[in-house]
């Protein structure tokens, strides 16, 4: 199973892919998805998204800035005010 993931900015989509896991750092602190999570939504502090592309890879970390993250029933989609 995989965890569909969007990273959208204001200006684009950035990313849309299927993948095993996103760590992303919320506000609160850091938290993981993985697929069949429970339906959440959280603002983003600014750092590094971590995609795991398969179970047990390295991360690929991705900078962001600001923004909200939402798990739904389709999957993950983080709206970030600036990625890079």
């Amino acid at each position: 199973m995989a965890l569909h993931f969007e990273l959208v900015t204001p200006a684009k989509l950035v990313r849309s892919e299927d993948v095993h896991m996103v760590v992303v750092p919320g506000t609160e602190g850091e938290f993981g998805v993985l697929e069949g999570h429970a339906p959440f939504m959280s603002t983003i502090a600014d750092g590094a998204l971590k995609v795991y592309r398969t179970e047990g890879a390295a991360p690929e970390e991705i900078r962001i800035t600001g923004g909200f993250a939402e798990v739904g029933d389709k999957g993950l989609t983080v709206l970030a005010e600036h990625v890079g």
